[in-house]
């Protein structure tokens, strides 16, 4: 990569962290944002995901450091929590909560995987819980359906959304596959409860 492009991946990769750190932005929008604040041009190459994952974690580090750690198991908590009332779905924890990376700002993104794709639906009309449907992009980009929960902010921050993904059964097993670092891309009850076990003073 020559090193105009190469600088450029940066300054983007830096501008989309801060979005995503500061306003909760999601990824793929916070590059986007990131394009048109530093005026390149729309088919402007992105950073990769590694650069970006960098740029996050420095900026967390730089700015960030006093009050993370503690915002992080605050959302992990509350992401265990849901998991566990939603046990028979078996959910995975996804997104910031789970790599690391979130703050107050950041959304809880749960895959639950279902033997029939209502039925999460139908466990939460009776639970009482209202939730808006939406469709978004899933594994292998294929659309899928998903659930929006708004949830009480945590640490001072505003609402915090809860986002439930919902697969087919079939789709667990492909979703356990490590990504291209070698690290999981989501996580079970236990793997989240060891992260909690794991951030105890």
């Amino acid at each position: 990569m020559p090193i105009a492009e190469s600088s450029l991946a940066l300054e983007i990769a830096r501008t989309a962290a801060r979005l995503v750190v500061e306003d909760g932005l999601e990824l793929g929008r916070a590059k986007r944002r990131a394009l048109e604040l530093l005026g390149a041009p729309a088919r402007t190459p992105l950073p990769d995901k590694a650069l970006l994952d960098e740029a996050i974690r420095e900026h967390i580090a730089l700015f960030c450091a006093d009050t993370q750690p503690e915002e992080l198991r605050a959302l992990r908590a509350l992401a265990l929590h849901w998991m566990e009332r939603l046990a028979q779905f078996r959910p995975h924890l996804g997104g910031a909560v789970w790599q690391g990376t979130a703050t107050r700002h950041s959304d809880i993104y749960l895959q639950l995987f279902c033997d029939d794709p209502k039925s999460a639906e139908i466990a939460l009309i009776e639970q009482g819980v209202g939730y808006t449907p939406t469709t978004v992009k899933g594994l292998h980009g294929r659309p899928v359906e998903a659930l929006g929960i708004a949830l009480p902010g945590i640490a001072g921050g505003e609402r915090v959304g809860l986002h439930l993904i919902i697969y087919d059964l079939d789709d667990l097993r492909g979703a356990l596959r490590g990504g291209s670092d070698g690290r999981a891309p989501r996580g079970g009850i236990a793997a989240v409860r060891q992260l909690l076990l794991e951030s105890l003073p």
